[in-house]
């Protein structure tokens, strides 16, 4: 019998001046919500396959459980407090068997991504998909030996330290990159997507 996998999408409520902040900066926080939230829903809907179960990680928590904006079908969980890395390492750990993460601002990927990075998860503690500007778009934690205590304590989140600074974290654990993909924080990353 096969282990449910489950891939946790990070998402906001697409309120206007709330998400995508540093696009919204570029664009108009109006667009940049617009741009969130359809770019959402595509994703959400590329991402449905029978091989994993997809679970939102929502912000703000309340509002995030009773929106109506997502698809009513997909189990929701708060993200609640904490910096980034304090937020995923929770939704990791609120998952039994194999786990992937992704923000929800990744225009390029697809399920045969997220297949190469389960199948890296029977082999690995831990599989990073790493980004364009120095981050990572995914983190997938195996069962047995994932996310160590303090994984993220000392990333430095938003840089092109971020990839780097978890790798340090994960020394101990055996660890495998995927595929390099772009997410869109700024209007200058909205052509390379």
């Amino acid at each position: 019998m096969r282990v449910q996998q489950t891939l946790v999408v990070m998402v906001k409520l697409p309120r206007v001046g709330q998400v995508k902040t540093r696009l919204g900066r570029d664009i108009g926080h109006v667009l940049a919500a617009w741009w969130f939230r359809h770019q959402v829903a595509g994703l959400l809907r590329r991402l449905r396959d029978p091989r994993w179960q997809i679970v939102l990680a929502v912000a703000p928590d309340a509002d995030g459980l009773r929106c109506r904006v997502w698809p009513a079908d997909l189990p929701r969980r708060p993200q609640g407090r904490g910096d980034l890395g304090a937020r995923m390492a929770r939704a990791l750990r609120s998952v039994v068997g194999p786990v992937c993460l992704i923000g929800a601002d990744i225009p390029a990927v697809r399920p045969v991504h997220l297949s190469r990075a389960f199948a890296e998860l029977r082999r690995h503690d831990v599989v990073l998909g790493p980004a364009t500007d120095g981050g990572f778009w995914l983190i997938g934690c195996a069962p047995q030996r994932g996310l160590p205590p303090g994984a993220f304590d000392k990333v430095l989140w938003s840089t092109e330290q971020a990839l780097s600074g978890t790798l340090a974290t994960l020394s101990d654990r055996r660890v495998a990159l995927v595929d390099t993909l772009s997410d869109v924080d700024t209007a200058a990353d909205l052509p390379k997507v």
